[in-house]
């Protein structure tokens, strides 16, 4: 199973008071097609329909405060946590419960205290470009949404899993992506792999080698392994 990642967005998160109940809670969880703050060595957006196929095979999905499963706000299977795609990206209305949690996010919100959104998912599929500054862009084309929460810290975290994206596509690991230079990884991303010649790929070995120069003792050590 693909490993879970978290992403934010810094839009108001909105309270309404209601007839019955403690009140609604909105925000947009994700915003499409804007791009991200530096998650560790690429950037990020979101595609229109990222979305689609999850909430179309109407997937559970939670709203939980901090995206701490001790503070759940509601769910999509309790009919106490609504989705909706449109324009500008995906929003969530939740009707709070009468809880300890409920109450202190009610208490938050409408004091302004809640100022983000975030997101937890899976990735389905992404695709790799380039910002026109020549900075590794991710696209995220389909997620299998898990979560939708009001946060208090902002923080991107879990993005070693996007980098791991990129490395797979290029066949390298993660600490050889980190320390390839941006103009090094755009050639090798935008070559595709079975038009190089033996040559080029001999010349991206000896480069991948002086980086790590233990893998490539350790491929030597397998070659005398192998003619044993």
């Amino acid at each position: 199973m693909r490993e879970l990642e978290l992403r934010h967005i810094s839009l108001p998160v909105e309270f309404r008071e209601t007839a019955n109940g403690l009140g609604t809670l909105s925000g947009y969880a994700s915003v499409f097609n804007r791009m991200s703050q530096n998650l560790g060595g690429f950037v990020e957006r979101v595609d229109p329909a990222a979305f689609n196929k999850s909430l179309a095979d109407q997937l559970p999905v939670l709203a939980r405060y901090n995206h701490d499963d001790n503070h759940l706000l509601g769910t999509t299977e309790g009919g106490t946590l609504t989705l909706e795609v449109d324009g500008t990206g995906l929003r969530y209305d939740v009707g709070l419960p009468d809880t300890t949690s409920g109450r202190d996010v009610r208490e938050l919100a409408k004091r302004g205290d809640l100022r983000y959104s975030s997101f937890a998912f899976r990735t389905v599929a992404d695709d790799w470009d380039f910002t026109p500054e020549g900075f590794p862009m991710r696209t995220l084309l389909a997620v299998q949404l898990v979560d939708v929460a009001p946060v208090n810290n902002p923080a991107y975290r879990d993005t070693t899993t996007g980098l791991r994206s990129l490395a797979d596509r290029l066949h390298m690991d993660v600490a050889q992506v980190r320390d390839t230079a941006p103009e090094e990884l755009r050639k090798l991303l935008l070559t595709p792999p079975d038009s190089r010649t033996d040559e080029e790929r001999a010349e991206e070995q000896r480069g991948q080698d002086e980086i790590h120069p233990n893998l490539s003792l350790f491929r030597q050590r397998l070659e005398l392994l192998s003619r044993a």
